[in-house]
C-alpha cells in the first residue's frame, strides 16, 4: 500500500508518543490493515485511544470510536477479573476445588482440580472429546454436563493445554453458581454498564450495527506437533461454535470467545492489573486476591499451543516468550486473528490492539508487537 492511501489516524495522542501513531499508521502499509484501534494507559491516565481505517471489508464504513470488534481469546483476561471480583467477595476460592462449586464435575477423575488449576489450562478439557453438533455450544447447560462427564485429556499435574473456548463455560458455571448471575451478566451489571466501559459478553441486538466485519487469515495458524488435545481444540468440526448465524454468535455469551469491545474498553479494564487492583482510582480487587490472579500456576511446554507458556489464573504471563513488551511481571493475553491486551504493573502501564484483518499467529502478531515496542520506547 502506497503512502498516499494510508487512512487518517482519528483519536488521542498525548505528547511524547506520537512514534506509537508512527507506528500504527504503518501497519497499512507494512500489513495491509483494513481497520484498527489502539489504546494505552500509563498511571490509569489515557495517553493513546487512536483508530482508523474501515469497519467491512469492502472499506465503505468508516472504523470510528464506536466501533466493535471481536476480541476473542483477549476477552480471557476480563472473564479473570470477574472470577477475582467473585474470589474477593468470599464466593469462591482459588485454592477449592471446582467440584466444591459444581459437584458434578468431579466425575471422570476430576475432583481434585482446584480453581485456579482450571483456570490456568490444566484441566485437561481443553475440547469436547465426543462428536456433538457446533451449536451445541449455544445451549450452555448441555456443555457443561459434558464437561463435568469428561475424563481429561492428560493427568492434573502434567502441565497446561490451551482452552480456547470450554476454559469460558468453566468460568461461567462457577460464577452462576456462586453468584447466581453469568459473567456477561456481572460485567454489564456490575462493571461495565455502571461505568460505561464499552465492553461486552453477549452483545445486545441493538449494538449489533456498529460491529466491524472481520477478513479471515490467508493461512492456517502453525499448531506444531498435533495430539488428541490440540484437534480437540482447534480442529474438530465441532470445536468452536457455528451453526447458528452472525447474530446469533454475537448475543451468545462465550466468555473466552467473543467478547466485543474498543480497544479502549479493554486498556481501561486491563488498567486493574497494572494499578495494584484498582480501576478509575477505586479499589477494584484486593491486592492479595490480585497476586494470586497473577502469580505462576504452571508454565512450561503446553499440551495445545505449540510454545512454552506461563499462566496465571486466567492470563498469560509474559515471564517466558515475552509477548507483551520487555517487562517479564507482564500480564495480558491474546486473541485469535491479532488482538491483544496487556498490563505492566512495574510501569502502571496497560494496552489494547483491536483489529478487523486476522492473521494467522496464535499469540505474539507482528502488528501488537510493533504497538508495544513503539509504546515502550516512549517511556
Amino acid at each position: 500500500m502506497s503512502t498516499d492511501t494510508l487512512p487518517d489516524i482519528h483519536g488521542t495522542v498525548a505528547p511524547g508518543f506520537e512514534h506509537v501513531r508512527d507506528v500504527f499508521a504503518s501497519n497499512w502499509r507494512e500489513f495491509d490493515e483494513i481497520g484498527a484501534g489502539f489504546a494505552l494507559r500509563v498511571d490509569g491516565e489515557r495517553v493513546i485511544d487512536i483508530h482508523a481505517g474501515w469497519a467491512d471489508r469492502k472499506k465503505t464504513r468508516p472504523w470510528t470510536a464506536e466501533t466493535l470488534i471481536p476480541v476473542y481469546s483477549s476477552g480471557k483476561a476480563i472473564a479473570a477479573l470477574v472470577i477475582a471480583k467473585l474470589v474477593d467477595r468470599g464466593l469462591l476460592d482459588y485454592e477449592a476445588p471446582v467440584a466444591d462449586y459444581w459437584p458434578e464435575f468431579a466425575a471422570g477423575g476430576k475432583s481434585r482440580v482446584t480453581v485456579a488449576q482450571a483456570l490456568s489450562h490444566q484441566a485437561g478439557l481443553s475440547g469436547i472429546a465426543d462428536e456433538m453438533d457446533a451449536g451445541d455450544w449455544f445451549d450452555a447447560a448441555l456443555i457443561e454436563d459434558r464437561l463435568a462427564r469428561q475424563v481429561p485429556l492428560w493427568p492434573l499435574g502434567e502441565g497446561s493445554g490451551y482452552h480456547p473456548v470450554t476454559f469460558g463455560f468453566i468460568a461461567d458455571a462457577l460464577a452462576r453458581r456462586t453468584d447466581g448471575r453469568s459473567i456477561g451478566a456481572i460485567l454489564r451489571e456490575d462493571i461495565c454498564g455502571p461505568k460505561g466501559i464499552d465492553f461486552h459478553v453477549g452483545l445486545p441486538e441493538e449494538e449489533h450495527a456498529r460491529t466491524a466485519e472481520h477478513a479471515m487469515p490467508k493461512q492456517l495458524p502453525d499448531l506444531g506437533e498435533m495430539n488428541r488435545a490440540t484437534e480437540l481444540a482447534f480442529l474438530k468440526p465441532w470445536s468452536s461454535p457455528g451453526r447458528r448465524g452472525a447474530a446469533e454468535w454475537r448475543k451468545a455469551e462465550f466468555p473466552a470467545a467473543n467478547a466485543h469491545a474498543t480497544a479502549g474498553a479493554l486498556a481501561r479494564l486491563m488498567s486493574v492489573y497494572a494499578l495494584d487492583g484498582t480501576l478509575d482510582g477505586k479499589r477494584f480487587l484486593s491486592e492479595a486476591t490480585l497476586d494470586a490472579l497473577m502469580r505462576e500456576r504452571v508454565s512450561g511446554p503446553d499440551r495445545v499451543l505449540p510454545f512454552d507458556l506461563s499462566l496465571g489464573a486466567g492470563v498469560m504471563r509474559n515471564s517466558h516468550a515475552r509477548l507483551f513488551g520487555p517487562t517479564p511481571e507482564t500480564v495480558g493475553h491474546s486473541g485469535w486473528g491479532g488482538s491483544c491486551t496487556f498490563a505492566d504493573p512495574v510501569n502502571r502501564m496497560s494496552g489494547a490492539y483491536v483489529m478487523n484483518r486476522q492473521q494467522h499467529y496464535l499469540a505474539a502478531d507482528p502488528r501488537a508487537v510493533r504497538l508495544i515496542e513503539a509504546a515502550y520506547s516512549c517511556l
